[in-house]
């Protein structure tokens, strides 16, 4: 498919203005295409030839101001605009359409557990293309007039408010002016909660098999929705910009959500068919402020080109934990973030496919390469920046110039220079040196603190390796006198950094120094060695659970750094993790210290010493939990000890009982985990596997299912399974990614030896067929993670070189072989000591 580049987008919109869409499209034509027809009316300023875009299964007619064109003219994806004189101009477009399985363009699912059918679309980037011909590109904006006819019985639902005219016929309210990758269509027979709040209707909707999940959590999902809507318009003098607000759980999705205007369609895990944590009930409310924060942040006004993805992503980002912080009741939303998003962020910032968070327009060139940085860079690091800009510029000069911007640029596009103006309009500081150090710039920044000790006093010196300016809070902590344990924290201090330099501290030498103490901005820290042995002695004993997090952030960045030994990390989780009262992050801990450094810092011999220590860890937890008192704590200790389980016997006793001794019982998506660990264990076969697949028939049945096969330690499994994955291009992109997360696994290194060549030209071979989602699959979940060795990292380095992977592709194996050598270097380096 040719892409767009910035310079064609630059010259088409040059020439023409975009007006109007009409769009007609027919459902109700079998299920492997459906009928579309568009109508363009757009004005030409000079005379010129351009193009617009179209990728049907068969393009039937094209006239331009009455006159036909001949649909073989199609180059691609690209049909030729040739001619054109001044004036208004209608072009209109007649195809069929493929639906996608891959969540790209107009999605068709069909839903095991009843056989009820749904098709959602997800427009993003490029793949308008995929369901109506468009000038696609986010600075031409326009109205959209939409007609959809379904099936009986089924419901649609769009931007705007849609009206039922009978003979499946559905209407949709006319737009404001929006990008054409902003345009949603869900439709099926929806299970809808409908409601009304300040005058507006608000609705949430899922797939029928899962309605019993949502109204049980029907509540919960308004209340955040409602609480966050009155918090922005508190923050924003723009009140919300379109007609309605639907949020619709839709199957297979590929992102966590999308911003669509007014109807907002997220992944239907977040319909929770089993018990969850409060933290992850924490993460749904967050995505749901994070989405309704891009109804300004990116849909009233939107970027002109994808270098600027950040204005939509970091805001939104931002804006949801703080939002989600000030009006519900997820009070420590900045822990889960510091100590799982933000280490992400970090992680992205450290590998050579970095890039700064707003990159020049020319590092931008094409869509290709702009679908690369939707990444921990453009969430993470971006959201960091800008809370570090409201601590730097303070709050009401921040909002102020928000408003601002929204103000001139409502229902418009604009630049980073044009955020910038805005927020220089309302202060003296000089944000566009902030700009250009904070935004401009890769990599991440290291915070180090150094304690001297001089007759009478104690000094601080904090140093900075790396380029921003910082400030942050330095927490100084004391040992509680009557104890001797718990840190009492005796100063809070504001430091600019690198202005400030040596600091005197009154008193005796503190036990421990925290630069960064309150997560404010993005850097790694290290302690002096003082501080660092009083935290890995008493980290559960420093009493703000932000703090602890920050600490935990410092010492997963020494092990990933080579400064601390992994299982020293290991044993630090395993001494305090049971006096941690803050789920988030005793999840992210955990998360590390299995996914990591258990599948890949440790080596195979010390393995088994890893996963029996995390084994102890969480039988520890579930122990102390019998009484009820922590059922999130005791989900995810019982989550993470299936998962270590390095012996079948205990976990195969919890299957065959249907529960954990004390609770929980086990519910559809703990069956499937012991099953899935089981499986790689070598302790039950297919027939189990098939007789739970009878219980629990739905697509997230269907998915343990493939995910358990896949793991199976046989031969004829493996290759049914990589058959799957890269000769028969069935599997839907929720299934590819199933197999690919079961097929790889340490345990079974020897069986797997022979599909490590295989992988990548296989790799670059599917995703050249199937496109960027299952590239993106493919490299991420497909990849040989487990294969730590300069043989790996070398067929990867020529399959980069000779093979030519598509871009979305390239990417990932780029980031998985830097992942690989860092833990071939951290395993080394252990080894050594």
């Amino acid at each position: 498919m040719s892409v767009l580049t910035r310079d064609e987008a630059q010259t088409r919109a040059q020439l023409i203005d975009v007006q109007r869409y009409t769009i007609d499209l027919d459902l109700t034509r079998g299920a492997d295409t459906f009928d579309s027809t568009t109508v363009i009316g757009f004005t030409t300023r000079t005379a010129g030839d351009t193009f617009v875009e179209v990728r049907p299964a068969a393009l039937r007619s094209v006239t331009l101001d009455g006159h036909p064109l001949d649909p073989a003219a199609l180059d691609d994806n690209r049909l030729p605009l040739t001619g054109l004189t001044p004036g208004p101009h209608e072009l209109r477009v007649e195809a069929a359409m493929a639906y996608s399985h891959t969540g790209e363009g107009m999605h068709r699912f069909t839903d095991p557990t009843d056989g009820e059918t749904y098709t959602y679309t997800q427009l993003f980037m490029e793949d308008v293309q995929r369901v109506f011909a468009a000038f696609d590109q986010p600075d031409l904006k326009a109205v959209f007039d939409l007609t959809v006819t379904a099936p009986d019985g089924w419901t649609v639902l769009a931007n705007g408010v849609t009206e039922d005219l009978g003979d499946g016929t559905w209407r949709a309210a006319t737009t404001p002016l929006l990008s054409t990758y902003l345009v949603a269509v869900a439709a099926g027979p929806w299970h809808s909660v409908r409601t009304e709040h300040r005058g507006l209707p608000f609705g949430i909707h899922c797939r029928r098999s899962l309605a019993p999940y949502l109204d049980a959590d029907a509540e919960e999902i308004l209340g955040i929705t409602r609480a966050c809507y009155d918090r922005y318009h508190e923050k924003f003098e723009e009140p919300y910009p379109f007609d309605s607000y639907d949020q619709a759980f839709v199957p297979e999705f590929n992102a966590g959500a999308m911003e669509n205007p007014g109807l907002v369609t997220f992944r239907d895990e977040f319909i929770h068919r089993s018990a969850v944590t409060d933290t992850e009930r924490q993460t749904r409310a967050m995505v749901i402020a994070h989405e309704m924060a891009h109804m300004w942040f990116g849909d009233l006004v939107t970027l002109r080109w994808w270098d600027d993805i950040w204005l939509n992503e970091s805001f939104a980002e931002y804006m949801g934990y703080q939002t989600l912080t000030e009006a519900t009741r997820f009070t420590g939303t900045w822990v889960d973030f510091g100590v799982a998003r933000k280490a992400w962020g970090y992680d992205a910032d450290q590998r050579p496919s970095t890039h700064p968070v707003a990159p020049d327009a020319d590092a931008v060139p094409d869509t290709a390469s702009a679908l690369l940085n939707f990444d921990g860079i453009s969430y993470a690091k971006g959201a960091s920046a800008l809370r570090q800009l409201v601590a730097w510029l303070g709050e009401k000069d921040f909002l102020a110039g928000i408003n601002t911007h929204f103000r001139r640029h409502k229902f418009a596009n604009a630049t980073l220079a044009d955020f910038i103006a805005s927020l220089a309009h309302h202060t003296d500081r000089d944000v566009h040196a902030w700009a250009d150090t904070w935004l401009r710039t890769t990599g991440v920044d290291t915070l180090t603190a150094t304690v001297t000790e001089h007759p009478g006093q104690t000094a601080l010196t904090l140093t900075r390796d790396g380029s921003r300016p910082h400030r942050i809070t330095v927490g100084i902590y004391d040992r509680d006198l009557i104890d001797g344990a718990t840190l009492v924290r005796r100063e809070l201090s504001e430091v600019d950094l690198p202005a400030d330099g040596e600091h005197s501290l009154p008193g005796p030498r503190p036990a421990l120094v925290v630069p960064n103490d309150q997560d404010l901005t993005y850097a790694k820290i290290r302690l002096d060695p003082h501080s660092e042995e009083a935290a890995l002695r008493g980290l559960s004993r420093v009493p703000d659970p932000l703090t602890r997090a920050v600490l935990w952030n410092c010492l997963r960045d020494m092990v990933r750094d080579g400064e601390l030994e992994p299982l020293t990390y290991l044993e630090a989780a395993r001494a305090h993790l049971p006096g941690e009262r803050e789920l988030a992050n005793v999840q992210g801990v955990l998360a590390f210290a299995r996914t990591q450094i258990a599948d890949h810092y440790t080596t195979p011999t010390e393995r088994p010493d890893a996963l029996a220590l995390l084994t102890d860890l969480c039988t520890d937890l579930i122990r102390r939990t019998e009484d009820g008192s922590d059922p999130g704590l005791r989900l995810t200790a019982v989550r993470t000890l299936i998962d270590s389980a390095a012996h079948a016997d205990t976990i195969r006793d919890w299957y065959d009982s249907g529960s954990v001794p004390g609770g929980p019982e086990l519910d559809p998506e703990l069956r499937w985990r012991i099953l899935g660990r089981l499986c790689v264990l070598g302790a039950v076969d297919d027939a189990v596997i098939e007789a739970e697949l009878t219980q629990d028939p739905s697509a997230t049945g269907r998915q343990g299912a493939a995910h358990c096969r896949a793991a199976l330690p046989d031969p004829e499994a493996k290759r049914a399974a990589w058959d799957a994955m890269f000769t028969t291009d069935e599997l839907s992109n929720y299934l590819f990614t199933a197999t690919a997360q079961g097929f790889w696994q340490p345990e079974q290194n020897d069986l797997l030896h022979p599909y490590v060549a295989r992988y990548f030209p296989d790799a670059v071979a599917v995703a050249h067929r199937r496109g960027p989602a299952i590239a993106d699959a493919a490299g991420r979940h497909a990849f040989p993670a487990h294969a730590i060795d300069t043989h790996t990292l070398t067929l990867g380095e020529s399959c980069i070189a000779d093979d030519d992977p598509i871009p979305a592709l390239r990417r990932r194996l780029a980031d998985q072989l830097d992942d690989l050598a860092r833990a071939l270097k951290i395993r080394t380096a252990t080894a050594a000591s």
